[in-house]
């Protein structure tokens, strides 16, 4: 089947038995050669992608409602970003732009510098992923303010190198036995307004949770003029897609002023269009010190970039650089991209992202499994409970759902202990979007039933 066909597709089209056998022989060969470190949560073997449709090596094509998780923003191989990569490619694919220039580098840079969200000017600096974008803020937080505690929050997610790794505090598994970690991070509580305590109002509990830092952790922990910054996600993404109320926010900018601490808002997954803005943060009014950006830039290819207003950026030659960050082939791939989210993507995420909150509004009182549905433009999540009175987590029952939903032909994948993410390419249409509801609504009512069985695959690939 040529890929172009992909294009036309209007349904999951599933030709072999799940996994197939392609697919089988791929996989076995992956579990004696690739790190087990990896997780997977079902056996979908890529082999080509449009749209928001993924072919597997058998031929199965499947409705991509992860975009890769939250990286395919204009979908998988978009006619423009294809053709700018090609045209990069044809011309310069790399010289190191830490030791030399190219004016790509600029190029990107103003656009960024256009959409950011706080007063300019601005200045950026490049690297390869999420991870880095957060090791730069970190180490350019404690270089700018010659202070060395940094606060994050519990649920947080900002990588996994060792810097990265001491500001997540996402699951157990992602820390043991690297310790001892980079010294001077304390971890805070996150609002989460489905689990907040009986009878205490959202706004005044927003606020209370932020102000925990300066009734708490400054009295007791880290004294405020040693605290060189707060960083924090505006919507958690592993933590359960978890939006961070305005007031928490709002809290939290009154308190950096207060202290002179920079606040860094991290928007790997939450930016570029993903919640119908450019950035999460913009919903709270709210104007960050720093941001740090990564995964839909480039629809797919790696790069990522720390956003500082200009005088934060102040260190000298040799500080901090990366061989690979700002390559040109990837800053084609973002520029094309921001020129679609800009045109089109990001109006239709709000469209379709309303659409879909719209439509499930209602889940939490019609299905028993279903807690919570909460998000932003096509940053959504659905929480599974076995009780909805304790709000007792039910991830193994979201695991299944997940499970099942690939077998009808939809990649979900789940975040937090028991959430569900919703997170599609930002182009994908409102019947495309109902049908995969559709689906998800189906796998809910049969998991909740007690009538799914795991396939034969399920403990395997879980493990």
């Amino acid at each position: 089947m040529p890929p172009s066909a992909l294009a036309a597709t209007d349904s999951p089209i599933l030709r072999t038995q799940l996994p197939g056998p392609n697919a089988r022989r791929i996989i076995a060969a992956d579990e004696r050669l690739i790190s087990p470190s990896y997780t997977r949560s079902y056996p979908l073997v890529a082999q080509r992608g449009r749209g928001i449709v993924v072919e597997d090596v058998d031929g199965n094509e499947f409705f991509d409602f992860s975009a890769g998780i939250a990286v395919t923003s204009t979908g998988h191989c978009h006619p423009e970003v294809v053709a700018a990569i090609q045209k990069q490619a044809a011309e310069l694919i790399h010289m190191s732009g830490t030791d030399f220039y190219y004016p790509q580098l600029t190029e990107l840079a103003a656009r960024l510098s256009r959409i950011a969200p706080m007063p300019g000017p601005h200045r950026v600096h490049y690297g390869n992923s999420g991870a880095e974008a957060v090791e730069a803020a970190f180490k350019l937080a404690r270089y700018h303010t010659k202070r060395q505690h940094i606060i994050a929050f519990h649920g947080a997610f900002h990588g996994r190198t060792m810097g990265a790794l001491s500001l997540t505090c996402s699951k157990v598994q992602q820390r043991r036995r690297f310790a001892p970690l980079v010294p001077g991070v304390v971890h805070v509580p996150y609002p989460n307004l489905y689990r907040r305590p009986a009878g205490t109002e959202p706004e005044q509990y927003a606020r209370d949770t932020a102000r925990y830092i300066e009734d708490w952790v400054f009295r007791t922990e880290v004294p405020p003029e040693e605290c060189a910054a707060i960083i924090v996600e505006a919507i958690q993404g592993e933590g359960g897609y978890l939006p961070a109320p305005s007031a928490f926010l709002q809290e939290l900018r009154r308190i950096c002023d207060k202290h002179g601490i920079l606040l860094i808002i991290d928007e790997v997954q939450s930016g570029m269009g993903r919640t119908g803005k450019w950035w999460a943060i913009e919903h709270s009014g709210v104007a960050p010190d720093m941001i740090a950006v990564a995964k839909g830039i480039a629809s797919g290819l790696p790069l990522s970039v720390l956003i500082t207003r200009a005088e934060i950026m102040d260190w000298l030659p040799g500080s901090h650089a990366s061989t690979f960050g700002g390559n040109p082939v990837a800053i084609a791939a973002a520029l094309a991209t921001i020129d679609i989210i800009e045109r089109e993507a990001m109006q239709n995420a709000k469209e379709v992202g309303d659409h879909i909150l719209n439509r499930i509004y209602d889940w939490p009182q019609r299905l028993p499994l279903v807690g919570d549905v909460r998000g932003k433009g096509l940053m959504i999540g659905v929480e599974f409970v076995a009780d909805k009175h304790t709000k007792a987590p039910a991830g193994e029952q979201r695991d299944h759902i997940v499970e099942l939903a690939f077998e009808k032909g939809i990649l979900f994948l789940g975040c937090g202990p028991n959430t569900l993410r919703i997170c599609p390419p930002l182009i994908v249409t409102i019947p495309q979007a109902d049908l995969a509801l559709d689906v998800l609504e189906d796998c809910i009512k049969r998991v909740g039933s007690g009538k799914y069985h795991r396939p034969s695959w399920g403990e395997e690939v879980g493990s």
